[in-house]
């Protein structure tokens, strides 16, 4: 089992910035790729970022591209999402999520590869 608490989270202004923050225990940490998902009232829960066991393969959504970024320390068994230029439509629970991988370069999209969550935190961006 991977227990993962997400920290972070909070209100800021549309512009501002926000660093979450997942701290693993439980199995080794860097074994599992790790992403992070966001939930908005009513909807699914989508992609934002993903990074590979060895923290050098990274992948964004689309929507958060240029402005969000997705590291990992795998001494501290924490991975972080370092999220700038918030705009009003970031607002949602965020997620952290850990997969065991055997590949140290492959990262994961989709919610059903990942076998472990964490609760989440809420990020608030008020326009």
């Amino acid at each position: 089992q991977v227990q993962l608490v997400e920290s972070g989270g909070g209100l800021v202004q549309a512009g501002g910035s926000l660093r979450l923050s997942c701290a693993a225990s439980g199995r080794t940490f860097s074994n599992y790729a790790m992403g992070w998902f966001l939930q908005a009232p009513g909807k699914e829960r989508e992609f934002v970022a993903a990074i590979s066991r060895s923290g050098g393969t990274t992948y964004y959504a689309d929507s958060v591209k240029g402005r969000f970024t997705i590291s990992r320390d795998n001494a501290k068994n924490t991975v972080y999402l370092q999220m700038n230029s918030l705009k009003s439509e970031d607002t949602a629970v965020y997620f952290c999520a850990a997969k065991g991988s055997i590949s140290g370069s492959y990262y994961y999209t989709e919610t059903v590869q990942y076998n472990y969550w964490g609760q989440g935190t809420q990020v608030t961006v008020s326009s």
